[in-house]
């Protein structure tokens, strides 16, 4: 009985001070309820509790409390405790009008973003359930840089059957999305002397920037009508390539420029960072293999769950060369990942959901995409989609000159869409065209309607 002060009651930090222990507390005590820290109908603790907390009588206490009730700041009911008084409520200022700022659109096919709404949330919430249940004590502690074993050997696993890879579990290191792996490769390369990373011609600024805070520059690809020619990094020292789903405009790496690149890593000592963009989801031909398979030495592979699941998770992966590995690990590792969500996602893998929710959402895009190609046949037949094979979004190419009119009539019509041209890296001289990017997985299944239409609406 004797601790048994330390498991009853709530806490509160107050610090007394002045002539005496009782009025200390009650200056405290009130102060806490006039500057609104103690909000009204707050419970207090016991008057036992309190007097134990603070190391003094309990008759101080209750003299405080009983001061305070008699006051006004606080009230005290049978059953109920000592709760502060809804009368204390100290007058706030009227917060000033916020500056008015137009609002969200109200249909959107911003490429990157799946149908939030098909989140599995039951399959997710077993999951989590089953992972805590079984986890070890330790999981919970600081443990690897790399992230935890059991996620690391599940996703070793899964991407040797689905991506043909060669995935060591001691050579994946568990991260916090596609940037913050991009991120680390960048300030690992820096460290290590390099200075330019050749990218592909079109692709995301935030990658770029993320690229140049490290302290590299980037350097786009040359492109020709077969794609990125990405044989030919110039005088790089590592390059960036989506090979499997190039984006924004679609195409997958040809072969013979997949292994013209990884001679040039093995002849140069170059590295080859493989962002494996929407690589789960092929509607028309056999998934493409990931370039790491042709030598798992010179390249370091990404993918997240953020196109199969949520970006919200914030789970994505490396599979690290095993000579990089030591530097990827000092250079903080997996230690941004809830080990909660890894564990979730590792039971998610091993269970078979993660393989039935990638193909449900194979099947629902798939449909999206057709309905989108039928719609835009039938209400622009002069626009040519393009870039569909795979992957979440299809270029709808434009007569030339007619991008900036198209995107503001887009505005006009409530729908958030992005030009092919906000994608053009800087360095780019020969555009590819007008174009518009559409993210057709975007729109929950109760907007898809409206979102065509006012798609249609805004074409030439």
């Amino acid at each position: 009985m004797a601790e048994r002060w330390a498991t009853f009651g709530i806490d509160l930090h107050l610090d007394p001070s002045g002539p005496g222990l009782r009025r200390g507390l009650t200056d405290a005590l009130r102060e806490a309820v006039r500057g609104g820290r103690l909000a009204p109908g707050a419970r207090l603790p016991s008057s036992r509790s309190l007097a134990a907390d603070l190391g003094i009588a309990r008759n101080t206490v209750a003299d405080a409390y009983a001061d305070l009730i008699a006051e006004g700041w606080l009230t005290a009911r049978q059953g109920s405790g000592t709760r502060v008084a809804a009368r204390a409520v100290p007058e706030r200022p009227a917060a000033p009008t916020p500056h008015r700022t137009p609002g969200r659109l109200p249909y959107s096919l911003m490429p990157g973003t799946p149908d939030l709404a098909s989140f599995p949330r039951a399959e997710w919430l077993k999951a989590t359930r089953r992972a805590l249940a079984t986890a070890p004590h330790d999981a919970f502690g600081y443990g690897d840089p790399r992230g935890r074993p059991e996620l690391r050997e599940a996703l070793a696993g899964y991407l040797s059957r689905v991506r043909g890879m060669r995935a060591d579990p001691g050579h994946v290191v568990v991260c916090s999305g596609f940037a913050h792996g991009l991120r680390l490769l960048s300030q690992v390369l820096r460290a290590r002397g390099g200075r330019r990373l050749a990218v592909e011609p079109y692709g995301l600024d935030v990658h770029w920037d993320l690229v140049h805070r490290a302290g590299l520059e980037t350097a786009p690809l040359a492109r020709d009508a077969l794609g990125t020619r990405a044989q030919d990094p110039g005088g790089a020292d590592a390059v960036l390539l989506s090979p499997a789903h190039q984006f924004p405009l679609g195409g997958a790496l040809r072969p013979e420029r997949r292994a013209a690149v990884v001679a040039w890593a093995r002849r140069t000592g170059g590295l080859i960072l493989e962002d494996d963009y929407d690589g789960e989801f092929r509607y028309d031909r056999q998934p493409v293999g990931a370039l790491q398979d042709l030598d798992p030495g010179r390249v370091v592979y990404l993918g997240t769950a953020s196109k199969s699941l949520a970006p919200g998770l914030r789970l994505g992966w490396m599979v690290v060369p095993p000579w990089l590995l030591p530097d990827v690990v000092d250079h903080g590792g997996g230690r941004t990942v809830s080990v909660v969500e890894q564990l979730a996602l590792a039971e998610f893998l091993t269970s078979g959901a993660y393989d039935r929710q990638v193909r449900a959402a194979r099947l629902r895009y798939r449909r999206r995409r057709d309905s989108l190609v039928r719609a835009v046949a039938d209400g622009a037949p002069h626009v040519r989609v393009t870039g569909i094979a795979a992957g979440l979004h299809a270029v709808l190419e434009l007569p030339p000159g007619t991008e900036e009119s198209v995107r503001r009539a887009a505005t006009w019509q409530g729908l958030a869409v992005k030009g092919l041209d906000f994608f053009r890296h800087p360095g780019v001289t020969d555009p590819a065209g007008d174009a518009l990017v559409v993210g057709y997985a975007t729109p929950p299944d109760h907007a898809w309607a409206g979102t065509l239409d006012a798609l249609l609406r805004s074409l030439p």
